[in-house]
């Protein structure tokens, strides 16, 4: 099964938290007590959307964290790529080159390399702003693909 890590999960559950009140100045304390993280967890989080510029701090007495960018204009791929600590790929060599040594004649690489365009694509096309107010998953399923008929699942010609 293809899954994203804990800490990119947390991350995101922080920033879509941070971007149902984009103005407010939230504490790591603060986002670990009101979504039952650890508060050393959300500090982690916090740092490194920070190194990536998706929240900025704000030092002081009244300090904390906002968004770095309006919520409509942070990917859940730019999330992905701030928590994950490889480039992004559902193979490894779907994400690096010079990685396998049948890379050259592999009969499937070119087939892993463009479904992880789909998923990246996929990433890149919701934003925070969605995450924050989610849309009923009938209202984006497509027709299953196991509905159709083989050759059409293949995109191959009958």
């Amino acid at each position: 099964m293809l899954r994203i890590s804990k800490i990119t999960d947390y991350g995101t559950l922080v920033l879509t938290h941070m971007a149902s009140m984009p103005e407010h100045l939230f504490s790591a304390s603060d986002l670990a007590a009101t979504l039952g993280l650890g508060v050393p967890t959300v500090s982690k989080v916090l740092k490194l959307l920070g190194h990536h510029g998706l929240v900025l701090s704000v030092r002081g007495l009244h300090g904390g964290y906002r968004l770095g960018r309006s919520p409509d204009q942070i990917s859940v791929a730019q999330i992905v790529d701030a928590l994950e600590d490889k480039p992004f790929g559902l193979t490894e060599c779907s994400a690096n080159s010079g990685v396998c040594s049948i890379e050259t004649s592999c009969r499937i690489r070119a087939n892993w390399q463009r479904i992880n365009v789909v998923v990246r694509g996929a990433l890149e096309d919701v934003t925070l702003a969605e995450m924050v107010r989610p849309v009923p998953i009938e209202c984006v399923i497509k027709p299953r693909l196991a509905d159709a008929e083989p050759t059409a699942r293949l995109g191959r010609q009958k």
